[in-house]
């Protein structure tokens, strides 16, 4: 198997990065040339060092580790096949479960099972995984984007909360557990990981230190920025909002040289003073250029030496495109990895495409790859994408191999890894779109299921219809009911907020007070999954939920207007969501009223389960 390429040393002596960028380069050329040889072996070691966990067993493997023998015998599962299992491990049984190696944390990914956050099981050497993948970006950028490693990259990096499970064990983001880890707190030299955010500002559980000081840092090593971003586009775009809001003060402190007194963590402090030095002519500089009435290019016109925002823009992420541009004055919006909770998947080989072309290599060492055929329908109303929840033999047979998809063909992801998971299925759609020698490229489709999304939340149509149904109970004393509704994500706010357009049947004569729907507003909040809590109530990265009453009728112009496109009128359904501008405009132009919650819903780390909350 091609060995990835071995971690320099700490220091700057005989750090020659162009043999380092070649080595990098050299290793995803053989990877790539027989991935499935690859894949054969990565599934072999799997089963090889996992052969007596209890999982294997129970579904009567008894050792085999040929992949014929692993497809006969293992069912493709989904989260909830293996939440017994896993509720196991977070309750402190210790046995090998799932995986032969001590289940070392639980990454919470951003989909949910009962409105709370999936557990990912994670051992110890999956960071050493993740750090490759994470090496393997820059030497692939620099064959784009010479002198990179003569400059610093401006990123806005945090940490979330974290819970402890029943069993002691550590429940966190995935991102949030690397950052916490010494592969990023004591990584080695290297060039492409100078930020301008000292590594105290970026571990600060306070979202408002955190965010002020790295943008003070930022700021005041302006010109030495030579790309900036942030993970998600949305985090990207709450940065500028930020800075919009706070400028004033920014200037003071970069004029002055001294801290703010609203940043008291210690070490916060001390990180920056290293950096922050009195700067009048700096701080005149940035006034003058936040205090001009276009925010038109200010990124390129506060850190001028900036080649390209690298934030993911795939997706759901895809409707932030056009601020990004308005912000960046055209920059390259560049999407360099594909992961996810599960597994890190692979990487963007040409990441100075455009975003609507963005494809990833899938590394085959990462981990086992199947594909389950996803078909699309293209009614206006239905569900875009056909995947059965559960799989009966004959669909499991349907699975094929990494090497073995076909170009323009779509399909779900299904995952084996070293920690624990067995044709898992992922959830996320990809598209081949071509070939790196003789491994596929994919588009990125879309997550299954999914019809709200802000940032890292996922609601799908049945979470949204569960909070719908105990919304519209405040409106049974006033004999109201909603008739149709449908929902939009709006982005056009800092930060993004979702609306819910509802349609009333009035047969009461008290009118309804705003306070009602505000309280409907509250009660839709409450209903939604842990992940949207998190995102109103701690994060802030979502703006509260909002009601638009519509004028009667509304949704009898919405289904003239699906007809016209050439939908079936016997198959017409409301769709729960919308995103097609028109349709929205239409929906818009007819608001009478509009409400919003008025505070955020409860949330706190964990499961509930674990907190003993109602």
């Amino acid at each position: 198997m091609p060995e990835a390429p071995k971690k320099f040393l700490n220091s700057t002596e005989d750090y020659n990065l162009q043999d380092k960028n070649n080595k990098i380069l050299h290793f995803i050329e053989e990877v790539t040339k027989n991935p499935d040889e690859v894949q054969k072996r990565v599934l072999a070691e799997i089963l090889t060092r996992n052969a007596h966990v209890e999982y294997l067993q129970r579904h009567g493997l008894n050792g085999h580790t040929d992949r014929d023998t692993f497809k006969k015998m293992m069912p493709v599962i989904k989260y909830e096949d293996i939440q017994s299992d896993i509720n196991r491990i977070a309750n402190g049984d210790t046995s090998q479960i799932l995986c032969s190696k001590p289940i070392s944390e639980f990454l919470t990914s951003s989909g949910t099972s009962g409105g709370e956050r999936k557990l990912m099981p994670t051992i110890e050497e999956e960071l050493d995984r993740r750090s490759l993948l994470y090496s393997l970006l820059m030497p692939v950028m620099s064959q784009y984007v010479p002198g990179l490693d003569k400059g610093k990259g401006m990123y806005f990096l945090f940490i979330k909360s974290e819970a402890k499970t029943p069993g002691g064990l550590v429940a966190r983001p995935v991102l949030t557990s690397y950052y916490k880890s010494s592969h990023f707190k004591q990584r080695p030299y290297d060039p492409y990981t100078n930020y301008t955010s000292p590594s105290e500002t970026i571990l600060c559980p306070d979202s408002y230190q955190s965010m002020y000081s790295q943008l003070l840092c930022s700021l005041c090593q302006n010109k030495e920025v030579l790309r900036v971003g942030a993970v998600f586009a949305s985090g990207f775009i709450r940065a500028i909002r930020f800075l919009e809001k706070h400028w004033t003060l920014l200037c003071k402190d970069i004029a002055s040289g001294t801290l703010n007194p609203q940043i008291t963590d210690p070490s916060v402090r001390q990180a920056v003073m290293k950096i922050l030095k009195p700067d009048p002519k700096l701080a005149s500089f940035i006034e003058a250029e936040c205090g001009k009435a276009s925010w038109h290019g200010i990124i390129t016109r506060l850190w001028p030496n900036t080649k390209y925002v690298d934030v993911i823009v795939t997706g759901t992420m895809s409707q932030y495109i056009p601020t990004l541009e308005y912000y960046s004055n055209g920059l390259p919006q560049v999407c360099t990895m594909y992961a996810s909770s599960e597994c890190y998947f692979g990487v963007n080989l040409n990441p100075l495409c455009k975003p609507s072309e963005v494809s990833y290599t899938l590394i085959p060492t990462m981990g086992y790859f199947e594909f389950l055929p996803v078909q699309r329908n293209n009614g206006i109303n239905s569900n875009p994408l056909s995947v059965p929840k559960s799989l009966n033999e004959k669909e499991q047979q349907q699975l094929v191999d990494l090497a073995d998809v076909k170009l323009g063909q779509e399909y779900e992801l299904v995952v084996t890894t070293y920690a624990g998971l067995y044709r898992y299925r992922v959830g996320d759609v990809l598209r081949v779109a071509s070939f790196k020698n003789n491994a596929p490229q994919f588009n990125f489709i879309c997550r299954k299921n999914v019809v709200l999304s802000i940032d890292s939340d996922k609601t799908d149509e049945v979470e949204l219809q569960n909070a719908v149904k105990n919304a519209v109970n405040h409106l049974v004393p006033f004999d109201a009911t909603v008739t149709e509704y449908t929902s939009f994500a709006d982005t056009t706010t800092i930060p993004g907020h979702y609306v819910l357009f509802w349609e009333l049947s009035l047969n009461g004569t008290t009118p309804i007070p705003p306070s009602v729907f505000e309280d409907c507003c509250f009660t839709a909040e409450e209903s939604l999954n842990s992940v949207y809590r998190q995102g109103r109530a701690s994060d802030k990265s979502i703006g509260p939920l909002e009601i638009k009453i519509v004028e009667a009728g509304t949704f009898d112009k919405l289904m003239d207007y699906a007809i016209s496109l050439g939908a079936s009128i016997n198959q017409y359904k409301t769709p729960r969501c919308v995103k097609f501008a028109p349709i929205v405009e239409l929906l818009s132009t007819r608001v009478v009223s509009s409400y919003f919650s008025p505070k955020c819903p409860k949330w706190v780390p964990g499961h509930k389960q674990w907190c003993n909350i109602d």
